[in-house]
């Protein structure tokens, strides 16, 4: 078992916060966490997707009443969204009883839902933290290359061959298919949401066209943001938004889509082995995708994460806004050679970017000109999680 930075953050949260919302794609690692904390000091565990737990919480104020004093752990809370409102009373209560922080741990999986479903109910009492998948730092630099073919789900990446990981991961991707996402509520047919799905793998990283995949699915473009919708709410896509303050220049408008694990997108398009992987036109997309989640998931919380573009060719892959206000701009390469365009240098200059950094496959840190860094993806980790 890897060592996961969210063990840590979730255990900071409980200390200063009444609830903390863990969110998650399904089999990333939240249960297991949660167990682990829960193991450190009294508590009570309950899964909401098994009947018998959730008839517990039929009358929710009856049970919990007797658990005052432990961590209640709320696993699918989204399964019960009458809950939040006892939720409520239940933490005023113990604030008043002398228990006002580390109340309670709730899992989930649908993350506009649960926010949707807490967000009155629990206003100024509940912390939200996002539980990524295997992160490079959590499992090693020398295991960069198998993060990226496998993706970071504990269960792929951990397989013995990546046959087995392969296999993993299309069990995964029919689970979610005709499993968990009916169970949401959307009536949508399996093998549709399949073909879409793969169709973003396939542009990975592309400008989001929604008529192009209309037109490939037979279907509406509302239909289409439909499905991305439900695909961001599960956090296994991203939708990353163009920077839009006013620079003067005519700015690309649309949102670059990326399946948010690499493993997946390799699933998707029936990648196993790293030579496939590296012999397919997506393998830039696909690295671009696995860098950018990985520096997003470093960054401090409250960073903004958005990429740039205009029509005249200046671009940027990646620009993070920090919580106190700086600009980073980011450029991914799979290359050993560093160097960017011109086209990125007049990015920098647009946004007034205070630091510039091209992530690139070699093993050097080093200056180049204007204030451009080039440097492994592990030294860029380590920059801004030491902020």
């Amino acid at each position: 078992m890897y060592a996961r930075k969210s063990n840590q953050i979730v255990l900071s949260a409980l200390e200063s916060q009444a609830a903390v919302v863990l969110l998650g794609p399904r089999q990333v690692g939240k249960t297991t966490l949660a167990l682990w904390i829960a193991e450190q000091q009294p508590s009570v565990y309950l899964d909401l997707e098994r009947n018998s737990d959730r008839q517990i919480l039929i009358e929710p104020d009856l049970y919990l009443d007797e658990q005052a004093g432990k961590l209640v752990v709320l696993d699918e809370v989204q399964q019960l969204p009458g809950l939040f409102k006892s939720l409520r009373g239940q933490i005023d209560m113990r604030r008043r009883n002398g228990f006002p922080t580390g109340q309670f741990l709730l899992l989930g999986s649908a993350s506009n839902v649960l926010l949707h479903q807490s967000a009155e109910s629990l206003a100024g009492r509940v912390r939200y933290i996002e539980m990524p998948p295997l992160l490079l730092e959590e499992v090693g630099g020398a295991r960069l290359e198998g993060l990226w073919l496998r993706g970071g789900f504990p269960d792929s990446f951990q397989a013995d061959t990546d046959r087995a990981s392969m296999n993993w991961r299309k069990d995964f991707l029919r689970t979610y298919l005709e499993r968990d996402i009916p169970a949401l509520g959307p009536r949508i047919p399996a093998t549709t949401l399949r073909r879409f799905w793969t169709m973003l793998a396939h542009t990975q990283g592309g400008l989001l066209n929604a008529a192009a995949l209309a037109e490939g699915l037979g279907v509406s473009g509302q239909t289409v943001g439909r499905y991305l919708d439900l695909l961001v709410d599960l956090m296994l896509v991203r939708r990353l938004q163009p920077w839009h303050e006013n620079v003067g220049k005519r700015l690309v408008k649309s949102p670059k889509i990326f399946v948010r694990d690499s493993g997946l997108v390799h699933a998707l398009l029936g990648l196993e082995t790293m030579e496939d992987l590296l012999g397919h036109p997506v393998v830039g997309g696909s690295w671009e995708g696995f860098c950018l989640e990985t520096l997003i998931a470093a960054a401090p919380t409250g960073t903004e994460p958005f990429f740039y573009r205009t029509s005249a060719g200046a671009e940027l892959d990646l620009v993070l806004r920090l919580p106190g206000g700086e600009i980073w701009a980011f450029e991914i390469k799979r290359t050993t050679t560093p160097k960017v365009t011109r086209g990125f240098h007049l990015a920098v200059e647009d946004i007034k970017a205070d630091r510039s950094v091209l992530v690139y496959a070699g093993e050097r840190d080093i200056p180049l000109t204007q204030g451009l860094r080039a440097m492994p993806l592990s030294v860029a980790i380590d920059m801004l999680r030491g902020l």
